[in-house]
């Protein structure tokens, strides 16, 4: 019989493109899935970055754009590494719904179903279908408001935000900030922010360090003031657009490399935000209890 798990829904994104999002998201997924986790990573855009990254034809399968639609239940989408003859093989415990180009028009494909749906709300009933499944699900987001990514904001439990050290990619970390604010406005108001990952960091210039300092210095969050930027950076490398040629992840390809190890760092880090959220969340619980008791 397996377990039920506690489920941490968890977006990716950032209001700008090429920012190492997708990398991001599979990467820390991988090294979740080292720590013994089960995840599940939702592509959610068009261009599929995700799917692509495993080596996963877009086309050849169904995947989000028939989820959102309703048109087939989320189960039923889910690529796992016992998925084996197909082109692509994913590791054990790291799962995926693909996304194809179609996703571009999904908001036209959910509004001709019914006047009455509420778009920003179309993945709420698949991801409640899919929690107490896995430990994490990730939903790795367009950089734009898209459809998709709308309704990412509305179902998620925590939000990562990906940047790299480029003053246009940190600019859009304001936008970002705005959305989520928005989110919690208008239906979502427990999405936490978890943090921000700064990766592609060249530490050799002064630059890159420069522009790493200044989103721990000035994105800073709660009565303690942490940063929200996570502790490591992603350092700058060939070795991940090699892994992504052959769909793989570092994990497999370079297990020993200093990314890879980075990543670890940035999953442990993430697992002890959430620990430290949701215990100062329990102990508010208990103490409203003891007020109104």
């Amino acid at each position: 019989m397996n377990q039920e798990r506690r489920t941490r829904v968890i977006a990716v994104g950032n209001q700008k493109g090429g920012v190492g999002k997708t990398t991001n998201t599979v990467h820390i997924a991988r090294a979740l899935v080292e720590a013994g986790r089960k995840v599940l990573i939702v592509d959610l855009d068009m261009n599929h970055g995700a799917t692509n990254h495993f080596g996963v034809e877009p086309d050849a399968f169904l995947g989000s754009f028939e989820m959102l639609a309703g048109d087939e239940p989320p189960e039923n989408l889910i690529l796992t590494s016992s998925d084996k003859g197909e082109g692509f093989s994913l590791p054990e415990n790291l799962d995926l719904i693909p996304a194809a180009r179609k996703l571009e028009g999904i908001e036209k494909a959910i509004s001709g179903k019914s006047k009455f749906m509420v778009p920003k709300e179309v993945l709420k009933a698949p991801i409640d279908a899919l929690r107490g499944k896995y430990d994490y699900i990730f939903l790795d987001t367009a950089p734009n408001a898209t459809l998709p990514t709308i309704a990412s904001y509305m179902v998620a439990d925590y939000f990562i935000l990906s940047a790299m050290p480029d003053p246009f990619a940190i600019a859009g970390l304001n936008d970002a900030l705005r959305d989520i604010t928005d989110a919690r406005l208008r239906g979502n108001p427990d999405l936490v922010l978890l943090g921000v990952v700064i990766s592609g960091v060249d530490k050799r210039t002064s630059l890159a360090n420069s522009l790493s300092d200044f989103v721990e210095k000035s994105f800073r969050v709660g009565e303690s003031e942490e940063s929200i930027k996570f502790r490591v950076s992603i350092g700058r490398s060939t070795v991940i657009p090699q892994t992504q040629k052959v769909g793989k992840t570092l994990f497999e390809t370079h297990s020993t490399h200093k990314i890879t190890d980075e990543y670890r760092a940035i999953a442990t880090e993430l697992e002890e935000r959430i620990s430290k959220l949701e215990t100062a969340q329990s102990l508010t619980l208990v103490e409203r209890d003891v007020v109104n008791g």
